[in-house]
């Protein structure tokens, strides 16, 4: 999909353009500039393990990252600068190597500003943004930059969030008939403040509002700069692309979840930093061969390089540091190398084959030495997938693969609990993944288009978020299946609907006293986009997303509450101006964004706190209004 599927969706957050991918599901438990929570196949995925994201050949997925493995975010993206989404899902392809066993997307940010945009925007809560893209071309090359400030105050009582953005993307490049380069620099800066899930309790008894927070001085700050080329030389019979990027990160998390569990008088409070730098780069090459040109190969390679400087955990109070609980010097670095067979060997019949290697080394350098150390481990990823055309327009397919996440690097090495000194496992380093799907992919008439999918996936170890640390650590095996049924309408040259659903069934599947249902595990989801685009330039688009309630504890004896929230989009265009007004949770729904259970204390309670389901509820309906113009 591309920019223009995306213009008109009515986006609270940045990572909203996540749920342009059918079935996924971005809400959020803290401050705006923290990562989406994202839920996709069974999978509470935190903030995107187990799904793999790439901006313009960069991984956005975080290794051993400050708050949890494989943190994704995306707000360094500007939604306007997308030029296209690429998604796939299940483990079946060869290309996409940690963090893969949900899916994964490419995203890509135009070569070549298609007009030159000013546009600002205003709306309830404080919400301010301000976008200027622009671009030259002279002598066959092409400058291209967008700059983009926003902030925020959100809906939140006794606290404003204070959200100060500011991006900035710069991108040269040359096209000819047979190949292309550009370079890349991006650089984004935030800061907020948050209020984070509550325990029910408090509400209940009113000691706080919904909107309210128990400690008004979380939040964060994040800054991520990265340069990345990019070359691309195609021919009728070959294709030749090679990345390289650096990335310089940093963030600083302040989070309490469990309020006075721990310390009953200074509190909970805790800050985790990250401080980076990543180096890699990827090659892929693709030719034909055969006598009719039926069998398409691909060849590639991927290297990274994560240098962590600085990965703190560290207990304070008012963002002041108290004492350190953990810091730690981690080095991280992989190579993965994957070939795929694509065979059309008759006018039904396809195959894709394909397998990938990847080798992790792992050096970490923690400040209490017992747990300093180094490992290695590698893993064989096979993929396969027949593919049978039934029709000119349908076609069946069943697909089979093997994936895989990486652990965070300081629990392969760790020999004792940084608290209580109590001796440990160590987790493995990467933890495969099973499973196969049978799909239809069809076009019942004309302009619709569907696609249905029975699928299973295995894992060899479930990450779960972990509230009184505000991370996730490796836990039990896991199964799920489900069904997916996708739909996307062009009923004429006005309207157009999208419909997708979701259902999947979740469990551990080993035996365990405390239960096998896996919390966060979505059951069913279901979203759907009604588009109107009229000749005169006047558009409409609704937006309606739904999920069931899903188990919060591993014996199902809690559950949260279903979830349903709709927007709108209404404006007009013209060749030069687009006035754009978004109503966000238009039936001000009070549902939850995000239900947790777990242990924590208020004032007063027992030393061993209460367990209780900790949420945080939609933001309340607001209208946000836009000016563009383009020249």
């Amino acid at each position: 999909m591309g920019q223009a599927d995306l213009a008109l969706r009515p986006l609270l957050r940045p990572g909203d353009v996540l749920e342009a991918i059918p079935g996924m599901i971005v809400t959020q438990h803290s401050g705006s500039g923290k990562s989406n929570q994202m839920f996709l196949r069974g999978f509470n995925l935190d903030h995107g393990t187990d799904f793999a994201t790439w901006v313009d050949s960069m991984p956005v997925n975080m290794r051993t990252h400050g708050h949890g493995q494989g943190y994704t975010d995306i707000n360094f993206l500007i939604p306007e600068t997308i030029s296209s989404l690429e998604y796939v899902k299940g483990p079946y392809h060869a290309e996409l190597g940690d963090f893969s066993s949900a899916g994964g997307t490419h995203i890509k940010t135009f070569a070549r500003i298609p007009d030159n945009l000013v546009k600002l925007g205003t709306g309830e809560n404080g919400y301010r943004r301000v976008l200027a893209i622009g671009g030259i071309n002279t002598r066959g090359f092409q400058l291209s930059g967008a700059l983009e400030s926003q902030n925020y105050d959100g809906p939140w009582k006794h606290i404003s969030e204070n959200v100060e953005k500011l991006n900035g993307l710069v991108k040269l490049g040359q096209t000819n008939h047979s190949s292309s380069w550009d370079v890349t620099a991006m650089y984004y800066d935030n800061q907020w403040n948050s209020a984070d899930q509550l325990p029910s309790r408090a509400v209940e008894q009113g000691l706080i509002d919904e909107l309210g927070s128990l400690d008004d001085s979380l939040g964060g700050k994040s800054r991520r700069a990265s340069l990345s080329t990019g070359y691309r030389s195609t021919t009728d019979a070959q294709d030749l692309s090679l990345s390289a990027y650096v990335i310089d990160y940093r963030m600083q998390l302040w989070s309490n979840f469990t309020d006075l569990l721990d310390n009953p008088i200074l509190g909970d409070q805790f800050e985790q930093l990250d401080d980076r730098t990543i180096w890699g780069g990827d090659i892929n090459y693709q030719w034909i061969t055969g006598e009719e040109n039926q069998i398409h190969h691909r060849l590639g390679g991927q290297l990274r390089y994560d240098n962590i400087d600085k990965l703190g955990l560290y207990h304070t109070r008012q963002r002041q540091r108290l004492e350190t609980t953990r810091q730690d010097r981690v080095k991280e670095a992989s190579i993965g190398l994957y070939y795929e067979l694509e065979w059309q060997y008759s006018d039904s019949w396809r195959t894709v084959v394909g397998v990938r290697g990847d080798y992790f080394h792992f050096d970490v350098g923690a400040d209490n030495t017992v747990n300093s150390g180094k490992t290695s481990d590698g893993i064989i990823s096979p993929k396969l997938s027949l593919i049978y055309t039934i029709s000119d327009v349908s076609e069946a397919f069943l697909s089979a693969g093997r994936g895989f996440h990486s652990n965070d690097a300081r629990g392969t090495t760790i020999k004792e609990d940084p608290i209580s000194g109590d001796a440990v496992a160590q987790v493995d380093p990467l933890v495969a993944s099973t499973g196969a799907e049978l799909g239809l992919k069809t076009v019942w008439t004309k302009g619709w288009i569907s696609s249905l999918a029975l699928w299973y996936l295995k894992l060899d170890s479930e990450l779960l978020f972990v509230g009184d640390a505000g991370t996730t650590e490796a836990s039990r095996p896991s199964k799920r299946w489900g069904l997916e049924f996708n739909n996307h309408w062009t009923i004429n040259n006005i309207w157009t609907v999208e419909a997708d659903f979701a259902w999947t069934d979740a469990k551990f599947s080993d035996d365990s006293p405390e239960g096998g249902d896996i919390p966060g595990a979505i059951p069913f989801v279901a979203s759907t986009v009604l588009t109107a685009q009229y000749p005169n330039g006047s558009f409409a688009s609704l937006r309606l997303r739904h999920f069931s309630g899903y188990p919060i504890i591993e014996d199902n004896s809690e559950q949260s509450d279903a979830s349903t929230i709709a927007s709108l989009a209404v404006g007009w265009q013209s060749n030069r101006w687009k006035i754009q007004f978004d109503v966000l949770n238009i039936l001000d729904s009070g549902d939850h964004d995000i239900d947790y259970f777990y242990s924590s204390r208020l004032p007063g309670e027992p030393a061993g706190g209460i367990e209780d389901n900790h949420y945080k509820v939609f933001e309340p309906r607001q209208i946000r209004a836009y000016v563009g113009f383009s020249y």
